[in-house]
């Protein structure tokens, strides 16, 4: 693995008179050579007019649930909307492939685009979703760095390469392994993992600190206004020289998530120093930022000292699988605590125990967001902890559907301990993850995995299916499950398939092996 050295640009006035500077600029950063395997600079525009949700609605799945017909009307929502803030490539945006936007200031964004096409993939036979991050990648820098914001009307990047918030959060490797899963689009990771590998190696460079451990801002990690750093530093735009949990914690997820790729595509050699920065992060994050007195991660002062912030970025540790399993059940129980996490909508951005926690949401004070609550059910199931995952997934699903069923749209994020939607509406945008990938994944239980296995946990008592659920690169399949009248009850379930793949159908008490054949 190569990394590239700091990088700078540097001013120098040179005479031209004896009274006349020219001022020169030097690009003084150095290439790495993997971004010389970055197929998605030089390619050209794709000028496809973008899908139309009417023409093309029929190409998605369909969910089936007699007894929640607001949930299936919610779902349909999401999609709408979503097909709205998808665009065509413009000469004067320089972009290369047609794309969902954040539905939010008309720039597109890694954190947004990242958590929209963890829903998106869904609908990838109707739209390729998954190619939204392609204009990230085409406007890579030669040293590996990607700008995290790019306006739609120009291309122009919103930031300067080394300030604190200009890029991230490193978790475009997460999107693009899912889609893997889903798809099984071999040649796709082939051609990412090159990008990946030289964004993750920039990142290391320039945002890590000499201990390893990995700094950002309010708004570089995502969540602007949390009060995360000490009143003598502005919370939106300074480091304030702290290690900052949730970036590291990225880092080690990230790592493992290329580490996963170049195991598919015999890359494994370019991973041998990720491999040693998993594991070295991992011991630190345990060492340094883990408080055994309340058993939770911490942001990290330049002191040594531990903050007392108990933010909803400490769970990124679940999907990084930091947490040793001696630590898991106190950790966990902080989200099954109605005094932090475990609020009337769950999962509030930070602990009602916190300082600064607002009842009324406060965007990133205690607001309810559908990123940071997917995430958080995406690592429940890292450690297998399906059973509060649902739970969680019912509240949060229910929530948003009942505020739907007021407002008749969905909303950029939630107050947690009311039933209301907060600041921009028909936002989807990330929150279309609640109604599509909450309800297929967490609701319904099906899960593809590795190996052409999907897994079905049956936890609902309820009739209720998929129709035309995408699966490789050519599968669509039916799921359908009876009414049962207890939950450990066997499920009485129908599959039809036009592939093969391998089904572990489980339910409470019970599981069993389904060989599902092409018909």
């Amino acid at each position: 693995m190569q990394f590239i050295n700091y990088t700078i640009l540097t001013c120098v006035l040179l005479p031209i008179s004896n009274t006349t500077y020219a001022q020169h600029y030097f690009d003084t950063s150095i290439p790495n050579i993997l971004v010389k395997e970055n197929a998605f600079i030089k390619k050209h525009p794709n000028a496809a007019r973008p899908p139309i949700f009417e023409e093309i609605k029929s190409r998605l799945p369909e969910p089936v649930w007699p007894k929640r017909n607001d949930v299936v009307k919610c779902y349909w929502k999401a999609w709408q909307i979503a097909f709205s803030n998808v665009h065509g490539v413009t000469k004067e945006n320089q972009f290369i492939q047609p794309y969902i936007d954040a539905a939010f200031n008309n720039h597109i964004f890694i954190w947004d685009s990242t958590f929209m096409l963890l829903f998106g993939r869904y609908g990838r036979k109707a739209f390729n979703f998954q190619a939204s991050l392609d204009n990230f990648y085409h406007k890579q820098h030669n040293d590996g760095y990607i700008c995290r914001e790019i306006a739609e009307t120009n291309g122009n990047e919103i930031f300067e390469k080394f300030d604190p918030s200009s890029t991230g959060p490193n978790i475009i490797p997460w999107a693009e392994w899912e889609y893997y899963l889903s798809s099984d689009d071999h040649e796709r990771l082939k051609q990412v993992f090159s990008p990946l590998m030289a964004y993750y190696q920039w990142f290391r460079i320039y945002r890590s600190w000499p201990d390893g451990s990995y700094y950002s801002s309010g708004w570089g990690c995502g969540m602007d206004n949390q009060p995360r750093v000490p009143p003598e530093y502005d919370q939106r735009f300074s480091h304030a020289f702290m290690s900052w949990i949730d970036t590291t914690l990225q880092q080690i997820f990230a790592g493992k998530i290329l580490i996963c790729m170049a195991e598919k595509i015999n890359r494994l050699n370019d991973v041998k120093e990720v491999q040693e920065d998993v594991s070295q992060l991992t011991t630190y994050v345990n060492q340094h930022m883990w408080d055994m007195k309340t058993a939770f991660y911490y942001d990290r002062f330049h002191d040594g000292r531990l903050s007392n912030v108990k933010s909803i970025a400490a769970f990124w540790a679940l999907l990084a699988e930091t947490v040793p399993q001696k630590d898991m059940s106190s950790f966990i129980a902080h989200l099954q605590n109605p005094e932090e996490f475990d609020r009337l909508h769950r999962v509030p951005t930070l602990s009602a125990d916190t300082k600064g926690y607002n009842q009324d949401g406060g965007y990133w004070c205690g607001g309810v967001w559908a990123p940071t609550s997917y995430m958080v059910l995406s690592g429940l199931t890292k450690y297998r902890q399906d059973s509060l995952a649902h739970a969680i997934a019912v509240n949060h699903l229910n929530n948003v559907v009942e505020v739907f069923n007021e407002t008749g749209t969905l909303w950029e994020n939630y107050a947690p301990d009311k039933v209301k939607g907060n600041d921009k509406k028909d936002m989807v945008g990330w929150t279309g993850l609640v109604p599509i990938s909450v309800l297929f994944e967490y609701i319904f239980g099906i899960r593809p995995t590795i190996d052409n296995t999907i897994i079905w946990d049956i936890r609902m008592t309820d009739e209720f299916g998929v129709k035309k659920y995408p699966y490789k690169q050519q599968g669509l399949i039916n799921f359908w499950c009876a009414r049962r009248a207890k939950d450990t009850d066997e499920p009485q379930v129908k599959i039809r398939s036009n592939i093969a793949f391998t089904l572990k159908l489980a339910w409470n008490k019970g599981s069993k092996i389904i060989h599902v054949k092409a018909n």
